[in-house]
């Protein structure tokens, strides 16, 4: 073998086509642009544009609005939290971080978590969290926990 007998496999590397050579190619005229306007031309990108009728985007009314300051919670209900207690998986003082380590919620802890008033709590916690429902909170008071709600980080703001 010498090196001038190395070469790539049969149809390993297509040979490109030379657009706009002759009609012969099959490329040749329009390039396979199709005829004439602006698309055939070079560098057009004509995205929701009608034909100079008022695009869609246009004809639709505005609606809502986006709020900066919106919290993001992990929702998590009484009877949810009551079935870890019963797994043995949460006990004393409930935080976000002793609620991911049990299971309760996932890894991707949003801005806090609220606490939600379905279910029944049967044992005595105390809740540090960034808000619960007032049902929740009549719930876990009855139960004998107790509940701090925590600041929203200026940071997050």
């Amino acid at each position: 073998m010498k090196l001038t007998d190395i070469r790539d496999n049969e149809g390993a590397a297509k040979s490109r086509i030379r657009v706009g050579r002759g009609i012969g190619s099959g490329k040749g005229k329009t390039g396979g642009r199709g005829v004439k306007g602006q698309k055939a031309r070079a560098g057009v990108a004509v995205k929701g544009f009608e034909g100079g009728q008022m695009p869609l985007y246009r004809r639709l009314p505005k609606r809502g609005f986006h709020n900066l300051f919106a919290r993001e919670l992990n929702e998590v209900n009484l009877g949810r939290i009551q079935q870890a207690v019963e797994a043995g998986k949460l006990e004393g003082t409930v935080t976000i971080e002793s609620l991911v380590a049990a299971g309760v919620i996932s890894k991707a802890a949003r801005d806090g978590v609220k606490i939600l008033g379905n279910g029944e709590l049967k044992v005595k916690l105390a809740f540090e969290v960034a808000g619960a429902s007032k049902a929740a909170v009549e719930a876990i008071e009855k139960a004998g926990g107790t509940v701090k709600i925590l600041a929203a980080d200026a940071s997050q703001a």
